[in-house]
């Protein structure tokens, strides 16, 4: 197959926390189709958050089919890869899989961290992360300790996207994007931490060679083209994981630049030239997908995880919950939402957090409790960008993901964040990123500087209200009172 000068598509799978998304790419950076399958997420007790790893591959199939029968006569000619960072999935020798895949909402592992506190203070800083449960670093050491005959059954832990990868190609390798989001990498050697690897009593042997996220990592099997009808011999890129996807996807390359995405969680992504850690250790640093940058990062769990379960719990359509945003003049006296249904990163103080809504009245209907569930997240992502170094500086923030594409909802976080938002018209910005590094593996595109030409341009600019800045300083700081 010529893939140079062909008019073929590259092909963007990203595995998401509770759905796939497929999408096709032209060569002038265009999408062509998206399409979407969604898969369950099982709690099978409190704080534990797990998904089928073989739910991702149906989904995979079932939304690899439906795009390419949006158009049918487009030839595939890469493929592509991100996903959901920092859970883990055991894999046996011959690529069977343990158990069930713990996800990064998973929290059981929360008694693990006291061995990284015992740590050195230099060790953490290489870590460069703050010390979360639901890394796999942690969450294997929970199954070492709780599950000893899954871990020592398994030869491989991967992130989920590898796992995809093994799927696609039957190769089992890793990138820096997503080794990085483990608690298990040190960021400024650029390569697995083996001395913490040791000190958590676990098996290097466990942990795949790294090579970069737009490097070819092999070809489609003859049996996963025949289950996805594509070409057997597909070149398969490395990918990244979906943050590191998504600023790729969106052309977030340049150092300085700020953009915040949201979808399950949100993140407020700054792209730097140098792996330099949050002195605190209460903001993360990633391996970016361009192999030559990093990115520091605020991550808010409870962002559309929240906003779900609003939904679900109040009955409530999406489109009830975005138009609530301007159907409710906001008042200092309005009742709030704390957005924690699951335990916060480490830049909220109060670990033990959890979701309400408080300072409720008698006047008050179900549409204020919907605009108090969009004020929470936002005042969350309000939290999370404060906490992000560098983040006192009044730097627009490009606004993408799928998430924040209605305008109410835009114009209060422009509000609450008191920032200039950029919005980009990349609503698939992980799955774009993933094509994009499929491009960029089989040659299609030279390097990464040949994709700023690709980069989606800004469809608006929104600005705060300066009318509800005061307002929204006062209840943003009750906000943070209420969720002491």
């Amino acid at each position: 197959m010529k893939i140079q000068g062909s008019g073929g598509a590259m092909l963007g799978i990203d595995i998401g926390t509770s759905s796939v998304k497929a999408l096709l790419l032209d060569l002038q950076g265009h999408t062509l189709a998206v399409s979407k399958a969604a898969y369950p997420v099982a709690s099978p007790r409190p704080g534990w958050s797990e998904s089928d790893p073989e739910d991702w591959w149906r989904g995979t199939v079932t939304a690899v089919h439906a795009v390419q029968a949006q158009v049918p006569q487009t030839q595939i000619v890469a493929l592509g890869l991100s996903g959901q960072m920092h859970g883990v999935v055991l894999v046996t020798a011959n690529e069977q899989v343990v158990r069930p895949a713990l996800l990064w909402s998973d929290t059981r592992a929360t008694a693990e961290l006291d061995l990284y506190r015992q740590l050195p203070a230099a060790t953490l800083q290489r870590l460069a992360n703050p010390l979360v449960p639901g890394m796999a670093g942690p969450l294997l050491r929970w199954l070492a300790l709780h599950e000893t005959a899954s871990y020592q059954q398994a030869r491989w832990a991967l992130q989920p996207k590898d796992w995809i990868r093994l799927r696609l190609t039957g190769k089992i390798i890793t990138e820096a994007s997503d080794a990085s989001g483990t608690l298990l990498y040190d960021l400024p050697a650029d390569n697995w931490a083996h001395d913490v690897i040791e000190a958590l009593e676990l098996r290097r042997e466990l942990f795949p060679t790294l090579m970069a996220s737009s490097a070819s990592a092999g070809t489609l099997t003859t049996r996963a083209a025949r289950e996805l009808d594509l070409p057997v011999g597909l070149p398969v890129a490395a990918g990244a994981a979906d943050t590191a996807a998504a600023a790729l996807g969106t052309g977030l390359l340049t150092p300085g630049t700020m953009q915040l995405t949201i979808g399950t969680g949100a993140q407020l992504i700054k792209i730097c030239e140098q792996p330099q850690s949050d002195p605190n250790l209460l903001t993360h640093l990633y391996r970016a997908a361009d192999g030559s940058h990093w990115y520091a990062m605020a991550a808010v769990q409870n962002a559309g995880l929240a906003l779900d379960w609003v939904c679900r719990v109040l009955h409530a359509s999406w489109d009830e919950l975005y138009a609530s945003a301007e159907q409710i003049v906001p008042d200092l006296e309005h009742g709030f939402f704390l957005p924690y249904v699951t335990r916060e990163r480490p830049h909220h103080a109060n670990p033990h957090s959890q979701a309400a809504w408080l300072h409720l009245r008698i006047d008050q209907q179900r549409v204020h409790l919907l605009h108090a569930a969009l004020e929470g997240v936002a005042f969350g992502i309000r939290e999370a960008l404060t906490a992000l170094p560098g983040s006192d500086q009044t730097i627009p923030l490009r606004l993408a993901g799928g998430g924040g594409q209605h305008p109410a909802w835009q114009k209060m976080l422009a509000t609450i964040l008191q920032r200039e938002l950029i919005l980009l018209e990349a609503p698939d910005a992980s799955a774009r990123g993933a094509a994009l590094l499929g491009g960029l593996a089989n040659g299609t595109w030279p390097d990464i500087a040949s994709l700023n030409t690709l980069a989606p341009r800004p469809v608006s600019r929104i600005l705060p209200d300066t009318q509800l800045r005061e307002l929204y300083t006062r209840r943003y700081a009750r906000f943070l009172a209420s969720g002491d």
